[in-house]
């Protein structure tokens, strides 16, 4: 059966300080998802809600044995405590699974968690004395394991309170992967960037991570809706699902996308605009493009239902309610089609 799931983020939620209204905000987003998704959901993000519910914040209240705080240039790791802006990010955590906890108590399809992958963190955290935590080969490695620990917990976290859920993904998502990868990461001065890092440290970081949490009972799957992502680096350090939006997949990137189907892998498709789109936009098609695309390649939908995903391109947050909405509505009804 062809899974249909969202790739995390959702629009709404306001400032902190207005939690009656951000409660009653994410309990809808948690309501949409299980309505739309009733195989395939996952945890909602919304970052409207401040930098502790970014994808950043998110996975700094998952990191274990690293202390952060935000900046004003963004969050940065301390050297004491862990600070007030973790507590905040880890205790939103808390409360966005009990709502699903509520929610979800006879669920039992699939259920995906995300969290920002070692490289993503790396480039966006800085060091306690400043610039990014990327151009420190010792700290890029305790953030990687920090993430990697934090992750065992997390999984058996949501495997508690989701007892019923058949099959428990967690998502690593790493959008600046390909930055990291080609020096493009600014340094803090601007007027530089740092160093590229080779494959064999950008592989075994990542990973390292995924097989934490491969070890903690949940399947890994890999998210970046970037160019130019080294989709064959990704496959081989045990990703067993890799998410990619299809409008930026080129040749090269294709051809490892298929080799990573043909080997039974999760192939997640990324085909529903993750914006409002100017002109109406059927199931039909979606489903398609989709038929297209593998009749391109030379695989019977048929033959590989059970190893795809349908999805929006990426994360929905800059979507209205409206079209969040029906872009997973089109996923499931894609989904279904394919099936």
């Amino acid at each position: 059966m062809t899974l249909a799931t969202g790739i995390g983020s959702m629009p709404g939620g306001a400032p902190l300080g207005q939690e009656a209204d951000n409660a009653r905000a994410y309990t809808e987003a948690v309501k949409v998802v299980l309505g739309q998704l009733d195989q395939g959901a996952h945890l909602p993000e919304m970052p409207g809600r401040g930098a502790i519910a970014d994808m950043v914040g998110r996975s700094l209240a998952v990191v274990s044995g690293l202390a952060a705080d935000l900046q004003p240039a963004g969050w940065r790791l301390t050297g004491g405590g862990v600070g007030i802006d973790q507590r905040r990010a880890r205790s939103l955590l808390a409360q966005d699974l009990d709502t699903v906890e509520e929610l979800a108590q006879d669920y039992d399809g699939t259920f995906k968690v995300q969290v920002a992958g070692p490289w993503t963190l790396a480039a966006t955290v800085e060091k306690p004395r400043g610039d990014k935590v990327l151009s420190d080969h010792g700290a890029r490695r305790d953030l990687a394991q920090g993430l990697a620990e934090g992750l065992r917990d997390h999984v058996a976290d949501v495997r508690r309170r989701l007892p019923s859920a058949a099959r428990l993904v967690v998502q690593i998502d790493e959008p600046a992967l390909p930055a990291v990868m080609q020096a493009k990461v600014p340094t803090a001065s601007g007027f530089s960037r740092h160093r590229r890092v080779d494959p064999p440290e950008a592989s075994a970081l990542l990973a390292h991570v995924l097989s934490a949490i491969t070890e903690a009972g949940a399947e890994a799957w890999v998210h970046s809706c970037a160019e130019d992502v080294p989709w064959d680096l990704v496959s081989d350090a045990g990703a067993t699902g890799l998410l990619f939006d299809l409008d930026r997949a080129g040749a090269a990137a294709i051809d490892h996308l298929a080799t990573h189907l043909e080997g039974g892998g999760v192939l997640g498709l990324g085909v529903v605009p993750s914006t409002d789109p100017t002109s109406e936009i059927s199931d039909k098609t979606v489903t398609e493009r989709v038929l297209r695309w593998l009749d391109m390649l030379g695989f019977d939908a048929e033959e590989y239902a059970g190893q795809l995903v349908v999805t929006p391109a990426c994360g929905l947050a800059g979507a209205s309610d409206v079209w969040a909405r029906r872009a997973l509505e089109l996923a499931g009804a894609t989904a279904r089609h394919l099936s």
